[in-house]
């Protein structure tokens, strides 16, 4: 694929409403694609994203609320949107046809004025990393990006903003990564914070998830740099596959002393210590100096969505942890606040992706009695309560009816207690995503607190 798109015959497979799709089709424009647009929606489903493509008039051709064969063999490029699977009959026909396929990921790549990127995944914590590594880049290099898991933010969308010699630190989630071989994504530092079960309805198998994450690394060569986490079981499963890049692990990062961590560690808990760990070492591999890492731990940034303080009154802390899509992340939240003393109610509850709850049961055991759990009802919320086994159960059909519940239970504790929104799970029954699950939480807590 050469850089000229100018009459290209561009097919966007997915527009959506979530913003991806826009962005995507808009810079397509701007390199003076000739461009279709197709999605199994139609347009009253779209029309969010079709308003907003309006200005364009007839410079796009929309095949809506269908797909069909022909456009997949009449276009020379094929872009996914990052909703549509690899694994698909229309994908396969444009393979056969030997089109180019492409996403928003590979776009940013081939087309971006750098490609010095640290790209930053893995199950938990990613979203932490990243941004803790930009803040201790930005510490020292004014010229940095930080990009990625803003839905308002696409690649795309940001990639006018990047100049020859910026370092983009690059938050890239497994359905990015699909479509990565040796040719056509190389970052300077891959980072994998660790794998646990996840996404398994996209991608079937955990070596198939563990897989897409491992091609972040498959372009890499002998001066490239990979961080991985010794301490993960699927960790072997990517030295396995041979990494010609140097490897590093965060358990070596040596610029913290034992009394350092420990105090870290009470703070923000074991899990935003491993983050820490990786975060540093990625900005360590990139020249950042040990002492402006250790300057800039005191103003490391609280991320939004994730164990983010949204209300706090000196007796009821409220925290939103929305982003908490997976038992394990809970489980982790959980485990940080409730070594505080205080007196945990957790809102908890979702859409199933077939994951597993058991061992987050066993946790919830250890740490909660059943009065403290409040569930939003949900296709996931069904599996957490057969594998806790308990009788009894408050549960709530609305998330304002969950909130409602928890500061009732706050008043009844006396002293001080925390309210956790920690949903363990994903949120399409009620919510577009976590993002906009997140965004409610946050309306009603200033709704009922004014």
């Amino acid at each position: 694929m050469d850089k000229n798109l100018k009459n290209k015959k561009v097919l966007l497979m997915g527009l959506g409403v979530l913003g991806g799709g826009v962005a995507t089709a808009r810079w397509l424009l701007e390199q003076g694609a000739a461009l279709t647009i197709t999605d199994i929606k139609n347009a009253d489903a779209l029309n969010i994203s079709l308003e907003k493509l309006k200005s364009y008039g007839g410079k796009i051709k929309y095949v809506l609320g269908r797909h069909e064969e022909k456009d997949f063999l009449e276009n020379e490029i094929i872009v996914l949107n990052p909703d549509i699977p690899v694994h698909n009959s229309f994908v396969e026909v444009a393979c056969k046809a030997s089109k180019q396929i492409k996403n928003e990921l590979t776009l940013f790549y081939k087309f971006s004025e750098s490609q010095n990127i640290i790209a930053i995944t893995g199950t938990r914590g990613k979203t932490t990393t990243a941004n803790w590594t930009y803040h201790f880049l930005k510490s020292q290099n004014s010229n940095c990006i930080l990009l990625g898991n803003d839905p308002e933010k696409p690649f795309l969308n940001e990639i006018k903003k990047v100049k020859e010699g910026t370092i983009i630190v690059m938050e890239v989630p497994s359905y990015q990564l699909e479509l990565v071989d040796h040719n056509n994504f190389r970052p300077h530092v891959a980072l994998i914070t660790n794998i646990y079960r996840d996404h398994i309805n996209r991608h079937k198998t955990m070596e198939e998830y563990a897989g897409a994450k491992a091609n972040i690394f498959i372009g890499q060569q002998k001066n490239d740099i990979l961080i991985l986490n010794r301490e993960n079981e699927w960790t072997e499963f990517f030295l396995n596959k041979k990494p010609k890049s140097q490897v590093s692990f965060t358990s070596e990062n040596s610029i913290f002393t034992n009394e350092e961590k420990e105090d870290f560690k009470s703070k923000w808990g074991e899990h935003n210590l491993q983050n820490l760990l990786a975060s540093s070492l990625a900005a360590l591999s990139v020249g950042v100096t040990p002492l402006n890492i250790k300057n800039s731990i005191s103003t490391l940034p609280q991320i939004k969505f994730r164990e983010e303080k949204v209300y706090d009154n000196g007796k009821i802390e409220i925290y939103n942890d929305t982003s908490a899509t997976s038992p394990d992340a809970t489980v982790a939240a959980l485990e940080r606040f409730t070594n505080t003393g205080e007196r945990v109610i957790l809102i908890t509850g979702g859409t199933d992706r077939e994951l597993d709850f058991s061992a987050w049961a066993v946790s919830i055991k250890k740490l909660l009695r059943p009065d403290q759990i409040i569930f939003l009802s949900g296709s996931a919320t069904e599996k957490m309560k057969k594998a806790l086994g308990w009788q009894n159960y408050k549960e709530f059909d609305s998330l304002e009816e969950c909130v409602n519940e928890s500061l009732k239970k706050s008043d009844e504790m006396g002293g001080k207690s925390l309210i956790l929104f920690s949903p363990s799970s994903k949120s399409f029954e009620k919510f577009k995503n976590e993002f906009d699950r997140g965004e409610q939480f946050n309306l009603i807590i200033k709704k009922l607190l004014k």
